[in-house]
């Protein structure tokens, strides 16, 4: 893991700024969701990006029945 140097200190509703220059880095918009993980005593987040429940694609991503499923997996589906 890469340490970038920048601290932010946890405000009193528990939030943290993410400085814009990593929002940029790593392509973060405003609105965007982000997945929180724990490692140990680590909190990692990751942006959201849905993905096939079968393939773990995020590409040509359709939502049937409440559950992303990408383009191939789909067509295989139908071919059954």
């Amino acid at each position: 893991m890469k340490s970038t140097g920048i601290v932010r200190k946890v405000d009193e509703l528990g939030r943290i700024v993410i400085p814009i220059e990593l929002r940029r880095t790593l392509n973060v918009a405003e609105k965007d969701a982000l997945e929180i993980y724990v490692d140990g005593d680590q909190i990692i987040l990751k942006k959201y990006e849905p993905a096939c429940i079968f393939c773990d694609d995020a590409r040509d991503i359709t939502v049937y029945k409440g559950k992303n499923i990408c383009k191939n997996c789909f067509g295989e589906l139908a071919n059954r």
